[in-house]
């Protein structure tokens, strides 16, 4: 009892935190392509803005984690980081020239992409010192996701999407400003076995399921990127946009719960084929709908296809890989998942949303996820791997 009194507080300010820096992933991910829009670029211009971030990410994360290692402290590695990001989002905001832009959004991505992973590291040492659940913890997350979502959304229509930028520094400040209160841990993450690479990618099974994520990875990808721009080209206003973000947002809190409590009572390969199969639609709706409300309604489905593919793909991926190796598994698969698929997804997503429409676009979406689907199915019908059952705890 006394311990739990301990942890209100702390707890309490985490989650707060988590909730704002969480808010501040809303504007990068959906409203600042439709800032580089109003600034005059091109979908081909915003969609190489886009892959900057998955590019800078593959060794921002690293080389950030390494230095909260050495110096044995998260807190003030997460205070240094929202300060860099202030600090750019002002160079940014007195830029306009699209090779100036480039240069400073790089800078930011640095200071900005290595937040997420500290951030869960933080919440995860939090959780295991008072015996909470991290989902507990993580779930503000996507509920700050969301309200920001929709806010962020109304405000800009408001006052105008060239205040973008101000609107995330007031963000990114309150957030540091929560930093102060959180509680340091020293980072207990396991450092990645560069030496167990080969190991791993000598097992033809992880090779598959890498390949199968890699390619529905593209088409997430792909709608990440030019979601918001869609909207826009349909006539949606900032707030109907933000509806479009809650939408996506919300679906996906109560699947993680699900998933987390009763997924062990279901097998990995037919979720996975489920998931894919629900992208595969997701996409071809997209491409089909021209109403700005039809996309709202087609990010409905989120949850089923993202929260669904996200949670078993992390249990099917901790039982594949052996104890030593999970550290550089998880690497891996972050590659796959979100930095070597954001960068394609980026570059070549931008030029085939100009050139070839969002119709188009959308379909070349829904292929990627319908190979990864038909990946996942052939082998669950033919090739059924034999996984050994392991212990794995999905609240830490």
């Amino acid at each position: 009892m006394k311990k739990s009194s301990f942890a209100r507080p702390e707890l309490t300010w985490l989650r707060a935190f988590t909730f704002t820096v969480f808010g501040t992933s809303v504007l990068v991910a959906s409203y600042f392509p439709l800032y580089y829009a109003q600034l005059g670029f091109t979908n081909s211009q915003i969609g190489l803005l886009y892959a900057l971030g998955p590019m800078i990410s593959l060794f921002a994360n690293l080389l950030w984690s390494l230095t909260s290692d050495r110096y044995r402290t998260i807190k003030k590695i997460l205070i240094l980081l929202l300060i860099g990001q202030i600090i750019m989002t002002v160079v940014l905001s007195m830029s306009s020239t699209f090779s100036v832009i480039m240069i400073s959004i790089t800078i930011f991505y640095f200071f900005f992409y290595p937040v997420f992973p500290l951030t869960d590291t933080i919440a995860i040492s939090t959780a295991k010192q008072y015996d909470k659940s991290f989902i507990m913890i993580r779930i503000f997350g996507s509920l700050g996701y969301a309200t920001f979502a929709i806010v962020i959304g109304y405000v800009l229509t408001s006052i105008g999407s060239e205040w973008t930028l101000a609107v995330s520094m007031v963000i990114t400040v309150a957030a540091l400003i929560f930093s102060f209160f959180i509680k340091d841990r020293v980072s207990t993450v396991a450092k990645v076995d560069f030496s167990g690479i080969w190991s791993i990618l000598k097992q033809k099974e992880l090779l598959w399921f890498f390949g199968c994520v890699f390619c529905l990875a593209l088409g997430l990808r792909m709608n990440d990127a030019f979601l918001t721009i869609s909207l826009h080209d349909l006539g949606a206003t900032q707030d109907l946009i933000g509806w479009a973000m809650l939408a996506s947002a919300m679906t996906e809190v109560p699947i993680f719960l699900f998933l987390s409590i009763y997924g062990e009572k279901f097998k990995e390969l037919p979720l996975l084929v489920f998931a894919s199969l629900m992208f595969t639609v997701r996409f071809l709706l997209m491409g089909m709908t021209t109403s700005p409300y039809g996309i709202i309604g087609v990010q409905m489905m989120h949850g089923i296809s993202f929260g669904v593919f996200y949670v078993t793909a992390i249990r099917m991926l901790t039982r594949l890989i052996p104890d030593d190796y999970r550290a550089t598994g998880l690497a891996l698969f972050t590659i796959m998942w979100s930095s070597a698929s954001g960068l394609l997804s980026g570059t070549f997503g931008g030029m085939l949303f100009e050139y070839s429409g969002r119709t188009n676009f959308y379909l070349v979406a829904m292929a990627f996820s319908a190979l990864a689907c038909l990946g996942f199915a052939s082998r669950y019908l033919y090739r059924k791997p034999t996984i050994q059952r392991q212990d794995i705890d999905l609240h830490s």
